[in-house]
């Protein structure tokens, strides 16, 4: 399982650090510029969102074929 978390600049040295003295868990940074990280983070959550509704029967997806005319 894969978590992502916000931690504050200066705690997370503390944290990383924490972090590995649990044998189970591989820890390392990861860092975008804010904009690019926001944005993308956005659109992952509607897309997740989209894909729990379609789940759900809420939407109606649209066919390859369907995908494939629009091109």
């Amino acid at each position: 399982m894969k978590i992502l978390l916000d931690i504050k600049d200066e705690k997370a040295v503390f944290f990383l650090e924490l972090l590995k003295h649990f044998p189970f868990v591989k820890a390392k940074p990861f860092t975008e510029k804010p904009a690019k990280k926001n944005d993308f983070l956005t659109e992952l959550q509607e897309a997740v969102e989209q894909v729990n509704f379609a789940k759900r029967g809420k939407i109606k997806l649209k066919s390859a074929d369907e995908l494939l005319n629009e091109l």
